[in-house]
């Protein structure tokens, strides 16, 4: 299995653009990306449990913090093993908890993914922080990462601020203008923004990248699914 396909999902508490909070939209826009990995940004506890069972997908859920009586944060699904998992606070002093939820799943026995999914800050200076947490020794620059990394999610970052460029000078970034002809990415109905990114490291090559648009995901969520498919060579 030399081939896999990813994809990085802000769900927005699976409340779509009518309003209307519908978990089934949800899995029927999951179902028809048919990723082997996603990563959800903006999701309650009990909605990842639920996806899970309902796409027969193994699924780890990080939570950021508790909203109402619910844990909220990110999830990662996956039709590959995962052998490990830690959550890592990305959280700046006086802003909303931020996390990041990192996987290590096993595409074959001699082949290890290491997974980090995030929502960042919506503050510039929040995220400039979070650029340092992130490339720390203590996240993505950690000892025993043995094979290749990818980091993907909702970034906030709609100008090339410290986060990309600081992502861009370690890893390869997942140009949006080479395979989608356009640079954005959100809202879904009429992006102007480039949020939703996608990096990653060699052995990894991206083979092709899109935007899913379909009626459901259109009002699902304000947010599209953003598809990276990727050969390990």
């Amino acid at each position: 299995m030399n081939r896999f396909r990813l994809a990085t999902y802000n769900v927005h508490k699976c409340r779509g653009i009518d309003w209307r909070l519908s978990l089934p939209r949800i899995v029927k826009v999951l179902q028809e990306v048919d990723a082997d990995i996603f990563a959800v940004q903006e999701i309650f506890e009990k909605q990842a449990a639920c996806l899970a069972e309902r796409l027969e997908l193994t699924h780890v859920f990080g939570a950021a913090r508790r909203l109402g009586e619910e844990e909220y944060g990110n999830a990662v699904f996956s039709r590959y093993r995962v052998v490990a998992s830690s959550l890592y606070d990305l959280t700046v002093e006086g802003r909303e908890p931020r996390k990041c939820l990192h996987l290590d799943i096993e595409l074959q026995p001699s082949r290890v993914l290491h997974l980090f999914a995030l929502h960042l800050g919506t503050s510039f200076f929040e995220r400039r922080r979070q650029a340092g947490k992130l490339l720390s020794q203590e996240v993505l620059a950690r000892s025993g990462l043995s094979g290749p990394r990818v980091v993907m999610g909702d970034f906030n970052e709609w100008t090339r601020g410290l986060v990309s460029r600081t992502l861009a000078q370690h890893m390869h970034s997942a140009d949006l203008t080479v395979h989608l002809k356009w640079g954005r990415t959100y809202p879904g109905v009429i992006p102007f923004l480039h949020l939703d990114h996608i990096y990653y490291d060699d052995p990894l090559k991206l083979v092709n990248m899109r935007l899913h648009r379909t009626p459901a995901s259109l009002t699902g969520s304000d947010h599209l699914p953003l598809i990276g498919e990727f050969e390990w060579l």
